[in-house]
């Protein structure tokens, strides 16, 4: 290759693209057990804690809260320092964090750990958008973001059940510490499989260069929607799961908290969603999809209103399956759609996906001490509600721009 050829894309089925995917598949691993193995544990930080439903919620809204805002600045820093060395420093000291968190003595010192580890683990997810989109090739984009959405599906799931036995067998603390361990794990693993970027090309770091390209980002109407429905899917779905284990705890299903972990084995289904839904939109095109896996959602929240253990466990499947399958596809739009600044328009789109999170999450919550499930499914069929006009009646008429499909 000459000095002034383009360097090749990573393509489907190159030791190359294997590697990126299980680099990838560890990757959103370690992102979604370190974050989310906070989730099953609410009821336990309640009690040792001495508070509320609501406030122990905090354990998984403050992090995300500061890695929402903090994910602006850090697909800045990768356009300076490059993708590989930014997102192996976060999930190393993300890792790191998790396992300091797990000796915290006190509810506030707890929160200020996962506030620093928030900060840390900004550091991946939106340039990890970055880097697949930028050295994959475009015909296979939507399936590689697909596997590293199945790798967050895997780590959700791990970090969940492994939290619920865990805390049954040693308390929190060892809950915590347990999968700040395998993090680690993840995160030497994920240094070693992926390669180098060969398309990406450094600029200065400059707050005016980074402020211009959000607001381009923010000028396209098609992006603005996008961003809207990554914060309505998220919202819904971490609330969705926040109190799952306040419901099933108490009466009438009064189950332990090592069942209730074996309740979010539904998050398997999420593994084979995100690829299979990510392919049939590179072959039939992200508008004919969106709007049908919301409404997959909106089913599997109709179905836990009902007070049977299995229409829930269903529910949960379905809902499931509709997030991951959402979540891929308006990700890999967001990174077709921006042709120039593609972190930012990543780090935009995550910073709704993740304040989605926090916000509902919190409002949750609230809805929850008004009318326990009923309040909480009132709360998400709004958000899914708008989701759906948003997918079917703006989304599916975008006009596309040069690349996207």
């Amino acid at each position: 290759m000459n000095a002034t050829e383009e360097p090749p894309y990573i393509q489907r089925g190159t030791a190359a693209f294997r590697r990126t995917n299980l680099a990838f598949l560890c990757a959103g691993f370690a992102t979604f057990a370190l974050l989310y193995c906070a989730q099953p544990l609410l009821p336990a930080f309640s009690a040792a804690f001495q508070v509320s439903p609501a406030a122990s919620s905090l354990a998984l809204s403050v992090p995300t809260a500061v890695m929402a805002f903090c994910l602006l600045v850090a697909s800045a820093v990768s356009e300076a320092l490059g993708r590989k060395p930014v997102m192996v420093a976060s999930v190393v000291v993300s890792s790191l964090l998790t396992v300091a968190a797990a000796f915290a003595p006190g509810w506030e010192s707890f929160l200020l750990l996962r506030a620093l580890f928030g900060v840390a683990l900004s550091g991946l997810p939106a340039v990890a958008m970055a880097f697949i989109s930028e050295e994959v090739e475009p015909q296979s984009s939507g399936f590689a973001m697909g596997l590293y959405i199945s790798g967050t599906a895997l780590g959700g799931l791990s970090g969940r059940i492994l939290a619920g036995l865990l805390l049954d067998w040693g308390g929190w603390n060892w809950a915590i510490g347990g999968i700040g361990l395998l993090g680690v794990a993840a995160a030497l693993v994920f240094w070693q499989s992926l390669p180098a970027s060969r398309h990406f090309r450094p600029r200065p770091l400059s707050w005016g260069g980074m402020a211009t390209n959000f607001a381009m980002h923010l000028r396209d109407g098609g992006l603005r929607w996008l961003f809207l429905e990554g914060f309505l899917f998220m919202g819904s779905f971490v609330t969705i799961y926040n109190y799952i284990g306040f419901r099933l705890l108490a009466p009438p299903f009064s189950l332990a908290h090592s069942t209730v972990a074996m309740v979010f084995a539904v998050y398997l289904v999420g593994i084979g969603s995100s690829t299979f839904v990510g392919g049939l939109a590179d072959r039939f095109g992200r508008r004919r999809m969106l709007w049908a896996t919301v409404l997959i959602m909106l089913s599997g929240l109709a179905l836990t209103l009902p007070s049977s253990l299995p229409l829930i466990i269903l529910g949960m499947a379905l809902l499931t399956f509709g997030f991951f399958g959402c979540h891929s596809l308006a990700s890999s739009w967001v990174g077709r759609r921006a042709l120039t600044a593609k972190a930012q328009a990543s780090s935009l789109y995550l910073f709704a996906y993740y304040m989605g999170a926090s916000i509902v999450g919190v409002l949750g919550g609230l809805a929850w001490a008004s009318g326990r499930w009923v309040g909480v499914g009132a709360l998400v069929g709004g958000c899914l509600l708008l989701a759906l006009l948003v997918a079917a009646l703006f989304l599916a008429r975008l006009p596309p721009v040069a690349r996207e499909n």
